[in-house]
């Protein structure tokens, strides 16, 4: 089996993220300012016309070459420079170095969320997975090229977040190179959505979200069963994910249906707010 290192995992979702925006083609991009870069091994991505401030997010950081004032003044240059009002710098725990809060002083970086990091092996999903259901009337299965269009306009709903820019991306990634979408249906409609990216036998789970009136039907963990099942047929030996963490006095399903799908929680990352100061002034 591989080694799960932190490395993996930061990578893996650094370059999941970055695939997914990438994807998006002209005249989309521009419309939606949607821009991105490569930088100190890792990824820096930006979308100006975003409402819900989520897709300007810097990862990936912290293994090629260290996290430093340099490559953090690098990073909020390039969101100045395309106008982001805000954006997420994500790194790992154990990138992260000794004079971090003087950079964030220097640079107006605050905390933001936290994220749990997640992985299992291949076959200890399989059997975790094994027994999912659905409620009756509901179905699961893979999403062909022509339903990119269908699939797409569920997930911003599914997720709670705006259209905007989003259901673009979701749309362009079905069909990408190990990209493999996912819905539940019912009655034909589609109202639960997901996605698996699998390259060199990492899969990562990505985007599973389910239409508030179809929720608590076990919706999540077959979505999450199919995709086991399509790493494994893929050649996968390792899954990944995250997922939002879990205040006292909260409870987060996906966590948990992942937890019970065989995931077991690797480290929290700590989330990092920039906001431009003059779009906050304007």
């Amino acid at each position: 089996m591989l080694d799960i290192t932190v490395a993996l995992l930061e990578k893996a979702e650094a370059e999941e993220m970055y695939e997914f925006e990438e994807g998006v083609s002209e005249p989309d991009r521009s419309t939606y300012g949607l821009d991105s870069m490569r930088l100190g091994g890792g990824v820096v991505l930006a979308m100006r016309d975003d409402p819900s401030d989520y897709w300007s997010k810097a990862l990936g950081f912290g293994f090629d070459e260290p996290v430093t004032l340099s490559l953090m003044e690098q990073v909020i240059a390039f969101y100045r420079e395309r106008n982001i009002r805000m954006a997420t710098i994500q790194l790992a725990p154990s990138t992260i170095p000794e004079d971090w809060p003087a950079i964030c002083e220097k640079l107006g970086i605050e905390r933001g969320e936290i994220i749990r990091k997640l992985a299992t092996d291949i076959d200890t999903a399989v059997k975790a997975s094994s027994g999912a259901t659905l409620d009756d009337g509901l179905t699961v299965g893979p999403v062909a090229l022509d339903e990119a269009a269908e699939w797409a306009a569920v997930v911003p709903p599914a997720m709670g977040m705006p259209a905007r820019g989003m259901e673009k991306m979701a749309a362009a990634s079905v069909g990408l190179p190990g990209w493999h979408p996912f819905a539940v249906r019912e009655a034909g409609a589609i109202v639960a959505t997901a996605t698996l990216r699998t390259r060199q036998k990492v899969g990562s789970l990505f985007a599973g979200c389910t239409l508030p009136a179809a929720r608590g039907r076990g919706a999540q963990s077959a979505l999450i069963a199919a995709r086991i099942r399509a790493a494994r047929d893929a050649g996968c030996r390792l899954l990944v994910v995250e997922t939002f963490d879990e205040p006292a006095g909260t409870h987060n399903s996906s966590y948990h249906n992942l937890v019970r799908a065989g995931f077991t929680l690797r480290y929290s990352r700590q989330n990092w707010v920039w906001r431009n100061p003059e779009t906050l002034s304007a």
